[in-house]
C-alpha cells in the first residue's frame, strides 16, 4: 500500500493557473481597499488635527462620491471592451486562443484597479457617513484617496495604450506563439519529463490503471508517480501524456506490479490532472494546433486571408527550429518511462491543415516548402526525414488541387527531395524570400 503523497508540483501547477484568474487580482485590490480604510482609523492618533483644513481633507467626501460613480461606469465599460475583444479573437482567430486573452495581465490589473477603487471609495463613504473618522483620520483617508486616484490615472493611460492592439490578429498570434514556444522549449529540455525513454518492447504481465474521468490530461506529476513506483518496487510506463484524451477504458499507466490494491491505484490516478479542455502550459502540441487552426480559418473561402497563413508558417518555423534536444537528458525518475514527442506528430499538427486548406494557393505552398527547407537545414537530424515526408505530402496535395503547370513546376523546384537541384532550388528560394 502506498502512503499518502503530497503532490507539490501539481499544487504549483494549479496555483499558477489560479493566479491567472481575474478574480484573484480583484480580491487583492479589495483587501487593500479594506486595509486602507482600517489604517486610516488606526493611524489617526499620529496625525495632527490641524492638518485637515490645510490639506483640504474636508473635500474627501466629494472626491469619494465622484470616484465611486465614475469607477463603476468605467469598470462596466472596460469589461464590455474586454468581452468584445474575446469575441473578436474567437471569430477571427480561434476560440482556443481566448483563454490566453483572458489571462492577460494588463487587462486583469486594469479591471482590478477600477473595481478596487470603486470598493475603496464605497467603504470610505460608509466610514464618513458613520462618523468612523475624526479629523486626523480624515487626513489619512484623504491621502489614501489621492494615491488611489493616481493609480486610476496610471491604469487608464496604460489601458488606452493597451487597447490599440488588444484582441487584434497580430496580438492573438503573438500570444499563441509565445505560449507554444514556452511549452515546446520546456519539453525539448526534458523530452521524457525527467523519466526514462519508453522502451520499444514492454514487459509482459503489466497491470493497467485506467482513468475514472473523461477529458484531457492537463498535468502529470511525474515526481509523485516516481514515489508511487519506488514504494511499490515497480516500473511505471506512462500511457497518457499531457494533451492525451482519456476515458473510462483508457489506461493512464501500465505497472509491472501485479497486486495493486485499490488505494495504490487511486494514488497513481491522483498524479494525473484531467480537465475538459487542453491547456497550453504542459501541452506543447496544443500550441502548434491552435496556430494551425488560425491559419486554416484564414485560408477558408469566407475569410480568404493567405497573408495570415503565411505569417503563421513563419511563426511555426521559429518555434520548431529550436528543436535541439539534449543528447543525454538527465533521468530524475528512474522508475518511470515516458514516450517523447515524435517529429511526425509535431509536423502533422503544425503543417498538415495548412497544406490541406492552402493546396490551391501557390503563395502558401511556396512558403510551406521554404519552411520545410528551413527546418531541414536548422533543426536536428531526427526531424529531417519527417520534414521530407511532410514536404512531399504537401506537394501531392498541391498537384491534386489543380495548380497551373507553370506554378506546379515552380513548386516542384522548391520542394525537398524532388527534382530540384542546387540552382533551381536556390532560385525558388530567392523568389520566395522576396515576397
Amino acid at each position: 500500500m502506498i502512503s499518502r503523497i503530497l503532490p507539490w508540483q501539481r499544487m504549483g501547477f494549479w496555483l499558477r493557473r489560479t493566479l491567472r484568474k481575474v478574480w484573484v487580482r480583484v480580491v487583492g485590490f479589495a483587501i487593500l481597499a479594506v486595509a486602507s480604510a482600517v489604517l486610516a482609523r488606526l493611524l489617526s492618533p499620529f496625525v495632527p488635527a490641524e492638518l485637515a483644513p490645510r490639506l483640504g481633507a474636508d473635500a474627501v467626501g466629494q472626491i469619494l462620491v465622484t470616484l465611486a460613480s465614475s469607477m463603476l461606469a468605467v469598470t462596466t465599460f472596460s469589461l464590455s471592451i474586454a468581452v468584445s475583444a474575446f469575441a473578436a479573437a474567437a471569430s477571427t482567430a480561434t476560440p482556443r486562443a481566448t483563454a490566453l486573452l483572458q489571462e492577460d495581465h494588463t487587462t486583469q490589473n486594469v479591471l482590478a484597479t477600477f473595481l478596487g477603487a470603486f470598493l475603496f471609495s464605497l467603504l470610505g463613504l460608509i466610514g464618513l457617513r458613520a462618523n468612523v473618522y475624526d479629523d486626523s483620520g480624515t487626513v489619512i483617508l484623504f491621502l489614501f484617496t489621492v494615491l488611489v486616484v493616481a493609480l486610476v490615472i496610471v491604469a487608464l493611460i496604460h489601458w488606452i495604450g493597451h487597447l490599440m492592439s488588444f484582441g487584434r490578429m497580430h496580438d492573438t498570434l503573438d500570444r499563441v506563439e509565445a505560449a507554444a514556444r514556452d511549452a515546446f522549449e520546456r519539453r525539448v529540455e526534458r523530452p521524457y519529463l525527467g523519466a526514462n525513454p519508453m522502451p520499444q518492447t514492454l514487459p509482459q504481465r503489466l497491470t493497467a490503471v485506467a482513468s475514472q474521468h473523461t477529458g484531457y490530461v492537463q498535468y502529470l506529476d511525474v515526481q509523485a508517480l516516481e514515489e508511487c513506483a519506488a514504494e511499490l518496487d515497480a516500473r511505471i510506463y506512462v500511457a497518457a501524456l499531457p494533451g492525451s484524451f482519456v476515458h473510462l477504458a483508457a489506461p493512464l499507466v501500465r505497472v509491472t506490479a501485479s497486486n495493486l490494491d485499490p488505494e495504490s491505484e487511486e494514488r497513481i490516478r491522483s498524479t494525473f490532472s484531467i480537465g475538459r479542455d487542453r491547456t497550453f502550459e504542459e501541452d506543447p502540441r496544443f500550441g502548434l494546433i491552435v496556430l494551425s487552426e488560425i491559419a486554416s480559418r484564414a485560408l477558408s473561402p469566407a475569410v480568404n486571408d493567405p497573408g495570415t497563413a503565411i505569417s503563421v508558417i513563419g511563426r511555426l518555423v521559429a518555434i520548431l527550429s529550436r528543436w535541439q534536444p539534449a543528447e543525454d537528458p538527465e533521468v530524475l525518475y528512474p522508475h518511470v518511462f515516458v514516450e517523447p514527442i515524435t517529429p511526425e506528430d509535431v509536423l502533422e499538427d503544425a503543417f498538415r491543415p495548412i497544406a490541406r486548406d492552402g493546396a490551391g494557393l501557390i503563395e502558401v505552398q511556396l512558403r510551406l516548402q521554404a519552411a520545410f527547407r528551413a527546418l531541414r537545414d536548422t533543426a536536428n537530424s531526427n526531424l529531417a526525414d519527417a520534414v521530407v515526408a511532410a514536404s512531399r505530402a504537401a506537394l501531392d496535395r498541391a498537384r491534386a488541387a489543380g495548380l497551373r503547370s507553370s506554378e506546379l513546376a515552380t513548386l516542384e523546384e522548391a520542394a525537398i527531395g524532388e527534382a530540384a537541384t542546387g540552382v533551381a532550388a536556390a532560385s525558388a528560394g530567392h523568389r520566395e524570400a522576396r515576397r
